[in-house]
């Protein structure tokens, strides 16, 4: 099966080396929608064409060259260029731009129950139908459709505005989808012009919508996963798995490959999934920030959203290092990472009696097992990265039958469990460094394994270095809910503010992220090595990759209990009422400090509510446009976002003052700057005949007035408008001064909806 595979994959880069790929690049195409030179054509394919002829030799044929006809996210196509028929396209009529293909990369059971949600009559659930009706899209790495996740049992039958596929491929029937996985498509022709390699060693992967990997399963079933009993990872975990709208469709569609995920690639698939009619649409991956003309996720879901498709993104992995947030479009719900109060100790109990916390999902944890005492090793010193515990770096003479300590950083958490275990260490110790602090990702290691955190390690090589023989064993405990501070942020989590747009606060949201349980395919073990033989429905994986389908799931059933909200009001009843506090009550934490609002947005989903909100911060398509003449962007960039042709100069006119409807408050003050007034617009979903008074927290520094301090709703669905001065009380002195608080309307009759919006304040120096 696997050489199968592997001569399959061999023979489509093969055939398309004779492409002479090694002088052209892949790029996308952009098109004026209503291009003069359109008219005198008969389709679409045969006008973008027409571009191609006019830029390459007449001898090639230009089919050849092209990959993608875009129609739906984007109009224009992609296809093999080089940098000199790039000059001469970007000289045609109706060329609107010109970008080089970019590589993106994956963010990589009992979290329903953390977030409140339970089957019983009445509860948030019932009251959406589980997510009946509506369709998850997902961007990812494909799916495995015979995991029990997307069993199909008790699904309602398809929706009548389906108009998707199931494409057929490598291993893949039109048999393999069912009411509950009603479409999969795959898109492959951006990764393969790219990733072109004579080496016979290709990693192997199915040319059809069918998971390799592992990511697009375990994302997918986070979103939409039916109920299993009795799910676990070796008894770890056990339960009854779900996803977060176990009664929505879902749709795959296999953009990312072994080498990433190509934007040709991206944007081909969210153009069949807008013509197919996804209600959500969510991709756990992304880059680092662009400008929103540049970023083809953010061009291809302004269409979907215009659709009324709502897109949720992962904020990517890179934190906690400011501005790291990627996928930062305004009409983008952008959700970064939390962990769970669910922990899987596997203490440390070192010779000198002391105990080092850490966490392990091997499969002996099982409560109260312990693993025999071991004499303990850290290999330091040398160029082979032995304290990383690289492959070839540790010398069986110096590790055999010993428990070895391996820093996290470079290669994988498993990898260097593997590795050890290849040279005959018994067990193994990851030790967290400076840069991971106390943040645990468990995995299921090939060998007895923990992972400490940083204080730990510090304290576990202190007493390595206090004695000539140190020694250990590691105490297992089973599965531990309720005993831990729940949620917190995740220390990888991307951070704001905004790199591109810093008057947008991003992320929106956090959601649980960390040491997730979800499906996974049958052709990989639950640590995705190859040399792991185990198999299992289930397994673990943390990141924002996690995070994301969680709020795609509970936006499937927001849209579920209001079919008629735009993405906009969906997303702001999910920020409006999200937690700023954890389960006990306390301030949400950021590793040692309470959580600022560049790490959690709006503060952390709660699906019970967000399904009920009270008011809602909606936003019309044509606000975003005036949105991007307030960031100075030009006609033409404005241009290839919204395929819109508009003035700047009359908008800002017709709209002085403008300030988006967002659900969060962004204010920066610049030099001489000390008075800002922002405008918002509230409307009435929840109750008629209502009354809402506002409440603030001022952010230290600033006086905040807010006029009126009473909206009066007599009906559902009335919208009313209040406005903001922010007065600053000090100037703009050190560069990136930061100050936030909140603005809340809160019910006044009894208190039931709290509709609050979190403010983040900046002063410049710089102009």
């Amino acid at each position: 099966m696997e050489a199968k595979i592997q001569l399959c994959f061999s023979a489509l880069l093969l055939c398309l080396v004779c492409l002479n790929a090694s002088t052209l690049q892949t790029y996308i195409v952009q098109l004026h929608p209503h291009g003069i030179s359109s008219s005198l054509l008969t389709s679409n394919l045969s006008w973008h064409l027409s571009f191609l002829e006019q830029t390459i030799s007449s001898e090639e044929d230009a089919s050849r060259r092209l990959l993608y006809s875009y129609h739906s996210a984007m109009e224009g196509f992609a296809a093999q260029l080089s940098e000199s028929e790039v000059e001469s396209l970007k000289k045609l009529p109706d060329v609107i731009a010109v970008r080089p293909d970019r590589r993106l990369q994956i963010h990589t059971t009992y979290s329903y129950k953390f977030l409140g949600l339970n089957p019983s009559r009445g509860s948030t659930w019932y009251n959406s139908g589980f997510g009946r009706g509506s369709i998850i899209g997902v961007l990812d790495t494909g799916v495995w459709p015979e995991s029990p996740s997307f069993d199909d049992h008790g699904m309602p039958p398809v929706p009548k505005k389906w108009r998707g596929i199931c494409q057929e491929g490598q291993s893949f029937s039109s048999s393999n989808c069912n009411r509950k996985l009603i479409g999969a498509r795959f898109y492959t022709k951006g990764h393969l012009v790219a990733s072109m390699s004579p080496s016979p060693n290709i990693v192997q992967d199915y040319v059809s919508p069918r998971d390799a990997h592992g990511h697009g399963t375990h994302t997918s079933s986070t979103a939409g996963g039916a109920a299993v009993a009795m799910a676990s990872v070796f008894g770890n975990g056990a339960g009854v798995a779900r996803g977060m709208a176990p009664g929505a469709h879902i749709a795959m569609y296999k953009v990312c490959w072994y080498n990433g995920c190509y934007s040709s690639d991206i944007l081909a698939a969210m153009d069949a999934a807008i013509r197919d009619g996804v209600d959500i649409l969510s991709l756990s991956l992304g880059g680092f920030p662009l400008p929103i003309y540049e970023d083809s996720i953010a061009i291809g879901s302004f269409r979907a959203m215009e659709h009324g498709i709502s897109v949720i993104c992962a904020a990517g992995n890179n934190g906690p290092i400011e501005s790291s947030v990627s996928n930062e479009a305004p009409w983008i719900a952008t959700i970064g990472a939390s962990t769970l109060d669910r922990r899987f100790p596997g203490i440390v109990r070192m010779g000198n009696g002391e105990a080092l916390y850490g966490e392990s999902m091997y499969p002996g944890n099982r409560f109260m097992t312990t693993g025999r005492e071991l004499e303990l090793v850290y290999l330091t010193g040398g160029d082979k990265g032995s304290e990383f515990c690289f492959q070839g770096s540790l010398p069986r003479e110096k590790v055999r039958g010993k428990m070895v300590i391996c820093d996290r950083g470079v290669n994988g958490r498993a990898e260097k469990g593997q590795v050890v275990k290849e040279a005959g260490g018994a067990a193994m110790i990851l030790t967290n460094t400076a840069i991971n602090l106390e943040e645990d990702s468990v995995d299921v290691h090939v060998l007895p394994a923990t992972q400490v955190g940083f204080d730990e390690s510090v304290r576990l090589k202190a007493y390595i270095n206090s004695t000539r023989k140190p020694t250990a064993r590691i105490e297992f405990g089973g599965t531990v809910i309720g005993k831990s501070r729940a949620p917190a942020v995740a220390q990888f989590s991307g951070r704001g503010p905004s790199f591109t747009n810093p008057s947008i606060l991003k992320p929106d949201v956090i959601a649980p992220g960390v040491n997730i349980i979800a499906a996974w395919p049958q052709n990989l073990g639950p640590t995705a090595l190859p040399e792991d033989p185990r198999r299992v429905n289930f397994t673990v994986m943390s990141g924002t990759s996690m995070a994301c389908p969680h709020v795609s799931g509970i936006a499937a059933l927001i849209h579920s209990a209001h079919p008629k909200w735009t993405p906009a009001a969906i997303k702001s009843a999910i920020m409006t009422t999200a937690d700023i506090t954890d389960h006990s009550g306390k301030p949400i934490m950021d590793g040692d400090k309470p959580a600022g609002v560049f790490a959690t947005g709006a503060g952390h989903v709660n699906p019970g509510k967000a399904i009920d909100p009270g008011l809602i911060y909606d936003i019309r398509p044509d606000e975003y446009i005036t949105h991007l003449c307030t960031l100075g962007y030009t006609k033409s960039e404005i241009f290839s976002i919204t395929h819109m042709n508009v003035s700047c100069h009359e908008l800002l006119q017709m709209n002085r003052g403008f300030s988006l409807n967002y659900p969060s408050i962004s204010v920066t003050f610049k030099r001489g700057l000390t008075r800002k007034v922002i405008k918002r617009r509230l409307t009435n979903v929840g109750t008629p005949n209502s009354i809402y008074s506002v409440e603030v927290r001022a952010p230290e520094g600033v006086k905040v007035i807010v006029k009126p301090r009473k909206l009066v709703f007599e009906h559902i669905n009335q919208s009313l408008s209040y406005s903001v001065w922010f007065i600053s009380s000090k100037r703009a002195g050190t560069q990136g001064e930061f100050a936030q608080g909140d603005l809340t309307w809160v019910q006044s009759s009894n208190s039931f909806y709290r509709v609050r919006s979190p403010i983040s304040v900046t002063w410049k120096a710089k102009q």
